[in-house]
């Protein structure tokens, strides 16, 4: 099979194309035959070297690729070959075929395609992890969202609205109100205000009669961090999802006491391995939200896996227009 192999870290030329040996099935695995998998911005940090997890080399990056189940190894129950899956694999997604175990595998919801499956993967569960389980949203809550036109903003701005929450989605300009808007949030907080310390509290003052948000979902961090930690309510909780912006900021821990506030953090990784209990009703409540119609996929460019090195170009520099999809040239038709 073809697979792009990443030998030595470095830089996204060092991710090549390669002819590999199929993968084989070990007792409670099934090997899938991959149709789409996201390009994720993670990956050009695996790429580098840099990321908290980074498996042996040689290896194939590339996380959460869905297709079709072709091969089930000893002991596996519940799957059989034909059945559409999304994977939770942390790599080997860049590829034609890959062995997960079994237990890592969802069947698609019927009318869910390989390739939206693909771009709602990594974005949602992260979204709904920050949202529900570190923010414990509860309806009648206000979120303030930041980077709202993100994968993963975006995907909170849809979770937070299917459950009862009120949304400010925090947005780099203007001119992209009218995307969370479309999305379904309540009103826009703009992050291009010249005074940004004082501008991004006062207008979420403004939004919620003064109290402040109840949640603050940030992927951002740097200076962004320093306003949005002023802006939250009494009895608040600050979800610290990444950190975009390019610095990791530091808190006062005075601040936290004097709001009776919760700082927390979210690496979603971490609940595929240690929680999975969580994390499989995590996925089935985001496939459940799909059914019932209160969740849209994202927009998805479709490009061919031997284009990997451009699409995560494009991640690395920020260019990318909407979730990049890569498709195997053996995916089916």
């Amino acid at each position: 099979m073809q697979a792009a192999i990443l030998r030595e870290f470095g830089a996204i030329d060092q991710l090549r194309m390669e002819t590999v040996a199929d993968p084989v099935p070990q007792a409670g695995q099934v090997v899938v035959d991959i149709q789409a998998i996201a390009a994720n911005f993670v990956d050009t940090l695996v790429v580098a070297g840099k990321y908290q997890f980074l498996p042996p080399r040689p290896f194939s990056p590339g996380k959460l690729p869905t297709g079709i189940v072709s091969a089930i190894g000893a002991g596996v129950t519940g799957l059989r070959p034909g059945d559409r899956v999304l994977t939770l694999a942390e790599h080997g997604g860049y590829a034609e075929k890959i062995a997960v175990a079994a237990t890592s595998c969802f069947r698609l919801p019927d009318g869910l395609s390989f390739i939206d499956a693909a771009a709602m993967s990594l974005g949602f569960d992260t979204a709904w992890f920050a949202l529900c389980e570190r923010g414990r949203a509860k309806r009648g809550d206000t979120a303030l969202i930041l980077g709202a036109t993100g994968a993963v903003g975006m995907a909170a701005v849809q979770l937070a609205k299917a459950y009862g929450v009120r949304v400010l989605a925090a947005v780099s300009s203007p001119a992209k109100a009218d995307t969370v808007l479309r999305a379904g949030a309540d009103a826009v907080i703009d992050l291009s205000v010249a005074d940004l310390r004082d501008g991004l509290r006062a207008q979420v003052h403004a939004a919620t009669g003064g109290a402040g948000a109840d949640i603050v979902l940030d992927p951002l961090g740097g200076d962004i961090f320093d306003a949005a930690i002023r802006a939250v309510a009494w009895r608040g909780r600050y979800v610290v999802i990444g950190f975009a912006a390019g610095r990791i900021p530091t808190l006062k821990i005075n601040y936290v006491m004097l709001k009776n506030m919760e700082v927390s953090g979210v690496q979603v990784s971490d609940y595929r391995k240690k929680a999975p209990d969580e994390m499989r009703h995590c996925i089935q409540e985001i496939f459940r939200l799909y059914e019932a119609g209160q969740l849209a996929t994202p927009r998805a460019t479709v490009m061919p896996l031997s284009q990997v090195q451009d699409a995560l170009r494009q991640l690395e520099s920020r260019t990318a227009q909407g979730r990049l999809v890569l498709v195997p040239a053996t995916a089916a038709r």
